[in-house]
């Protein structure tokens, strides 16, 4: 159709095209406040200093695109960013930017505006990023969200160099040597099982929690991985009753007679309190409890070797739990919101993000997992440099994943794993956990 301007519909689309490219591109203001307002709910980091360097980086591109913003950080305790997120949603007003955490970018996927004119140029000028980010933040094809650095963490053994090599013969330092690949080929599961045997005897049992809290399910779901153990697979058909659930679940049991004896019990704070007061051999957790024991027991703090996980007989698989941010499709400032995302994804700014967290946030980006930070930090020096899998030595995982999002999320909230592990390790019959699983997995489908 031709309207009274004389210019067609396929050309208006074209040029439209265009403009968007362009601006997307170019330097986003020129003139004093010309942006007008962007308003930003960014996740309150509980790294002190961690808001310090985002707000900064912040505040530095709005003065230099004369645009007024307004930082809000909130909390995640007592789910205070999860209800933020729930009431603009059904509100549909609110921030222009907000924090999502793990499945919110899937649940609110149909409010939030598509980002993937700003992700491709990101991907190809910061790497690709790795398969659970791309799981969790491209929905039905297109990107949703832009991977945050911050609150973006890993899940992965923190290990007492002393006593492993004390009661188990384990090196994890010459294992994981900082600056150079792992060492790791007989790092596997079964020498994981006699070194956590050899540690429980000697009175230091591996801290590893089977409760309903996040760093539970993410430890057990990173062990189901590495047997190729799914619930629910990718095409949405429950595999609960299968080879790899069953000798994840045994080997579980196996292990789990070797951890403390309330570890059903434990919370996100129980394997840090675990490792800073030296009853443990290990965790699976973010750096947050070595920059404790650094503080409190730095006795402690010089014997921690953060490294990767064993192998099983589907691969290594590292639990990782990223954050990201989205624009709402309601948000007023659009534009500035993509501008200002796309320089929060700047290796500069990337970089200034991972100091400030004292390299706690992991950037989602390939070429910006070896920045030094994670190299100088210590003690004991190089304690950090295999955090964030500079040689890409193992798959980060989120527990649950390849299941659809409405199934997954259930399964990862309601602890279905962790639950299944203790029914069967307080002496359940595997075919008897494995029905009751079945069953929930059922119930959760027809929701």
């Amino acid at each position: 159709m031709t309207g009274q301007t004389g210019v067609s519909r396929r050309r208006f689309i074209a040029n439209t095209a265009a403009l968007s490219a362009v601006a997307i591109a170019a330097p986003y203001v020129r003139s004093a406040r010309a942006a007008g307002s962007l308003s930003i709910g960014f996740w309150d980091h509980w790294v002190p200093g961690a808001n310090d360097a985002t707000r900064k980086i912040v505040e530095e591109w709005a003065a230099k695109e004369k645009v007024d913003v307004t930082i809000d950080f909130i909390t995640s305790q007592g789910r205070k960013i999860l209800l933020t997120t729930a009431a603009e949603a059904q509100a549909r007003s609110g921030h222009d930017i907000l924090a999502f955490s793990t499945w919110l970018p899937a649940e609110h996927a149909e409010l939030l505006e598509p980002v993937d004119d700003i992700m491709k140029p990101l991907i190809e000028q910061n790497g690709a990023v790795n398969a659970t980010v791309e799981y969790l933040g491209k929905i039905d094809g297109r990107w949703v969200v832009v991977p945050a650095t911050v609150g973006s963490q890993a899940k992965g053994p923190c290990s007492r160099i002393d006593l492993l090599k004390q009661h188990a013969g384990i090196d994890i330092q010459a294992m994981y040597p900082a600056g150079e690949a792992p060492k790791a080929d007989d790092w596997n599961l079964e020498t994981y099982l006699k070194a956590a045997e050899a540690c429980h005897k000697a009175g230091f049992p591996f801290g590893i929690g089977l409760g309903g809290t996040s760093d539970s399910v993410d430890s057990v779901g990173a062990f189901f991985h590495s047997f190729g153990a799914q619930l629910v697979d990718a095409k949405g058909d429950i595999t609960v009753k299968s080879d790899p659930v069953r000798q994840a679940l045994d080997y579980m049991k196996r292990l789990g007679q070797f951890l403390p004896p309330d570890a059903p019990a434990w919370d996100d704070a129980s394997n840090n309190k675990w490792l800073v007061s030296g009853k443990g051999a290990t965790i699976m957790n973010p750096p947050s409890a070595w920059a404790v024991a650094k503080r409190d027991a730095p006795e402690i703090a010089n014997q921690l070797w953060t490294h990767g996980m064993p192998k099983g007989p589907n691969g290594r698989f590292g639990p990782f739990l990223p954050y990201f941010w989205g624009i709402w499709e309601f948000g007023k400032n659009k534009s500035a919101a993509k501008s200002l995302l796309t320089h929060l994804s700047q290796p500069e700014a990337v970089k200034r993000m991972v100091e400030g967290s004292s390299g706690y946030d992991i950037p989602a980006f390939a070429n910006l997992a070896s920045l030094d930070v994670w190299a100088n930090a210590e003690p004991p020096k190089g304690t950090l440099y295999h955090y964030p899998n500079p040689h890409n030595h193992q798959t980060l995982s989120i527990a649950a994943a390849p299941a659809p999002h409405k199934i997954a999320v259930q399964i990862y909230v309601q602890a279905i794993q962790t639950k299944m592990v203790v029914r069967h390790l307080q002496g359940e019959d595997m075919e008897k956990t494995l029905a009751w699983a079945e069953s929930e997995v059922e119930g959760f489908m027809r929701i």
